[in-house]
């Protein structure tokens, strides 16, 4: 019987040298890595992903959306993504034509199913949008979509990070 996956299952401490490589990690928010698929008008960074850390089955990180800033329609393929609201208020489009709406606000998760086409807008023009996301894969699969006009157009679209700078 194998015993890997059982929680139940006696530890065998010989195990301890790879433990405390291979074991829990912590990822400090200011170390997160910018190289990821983005999407016009946000800005995601991985926290964790299998190359940083090793992960099989999760991908988390953050996203930040500047004030008024409207994203590009989009979906994740297979992919199952849940989105907490740290700062700011999400609005959240979907549909084939972006015709459901909900928002967001602090303390609230939004799950977003495989294949559904999305926009997030910052409905908040007073602060950006700020928020962790974790999805059900160790990819971040990002594929825009250009044959759907947004109900909300990304006129205000502004790519913000260290090297992109607020113009």
């Amino acid at each position: 019987m194998n015993h890997e996956n059982d929680p139940r299952a006696p530890h065998d401490h010989t195990d301890a040298p790879r433990w405390k490589h291979d074991g829990v990690q912590v990822i400090k928010g200011d170390r997160l890595d910018s190289n990821t698929p983005q999407t016009p008008g946000m800005f995601r960074q991985a926290a964790i992903n299998h190359a940083r850390v090793g992960a099989q089955k999760i991908w988390a990180g953050t996203v930040r959306i500047e004030p008024n800033a409207k994203t590009g329609v989009h979906h994740h393929g297979a992919l199952e993504s849940v989105i907490f609201v740290i700062r700011g208020r999400a609005r959240m489009r979907w549909g084939e034509h972006l015709e459901f709406v909900a928002e967001a606000e602090p303390g609230d998760f939004i799950f977003v199913p495989p294949y559904v086409p999305h926009q997030e807008i910052n409905a908040d023009p007073g602060q950006p949008l700020e928020c962790v996301l974790v999805r059900s894969d160790n990819e971040a699969v990002v594929v825009n979509i250009t044959d759907v006009e947004p109900v909300e157009k990304p006129e205000e679209v502004y790519w913000i990070d260290p090297i992109h700078k607020h113009p």
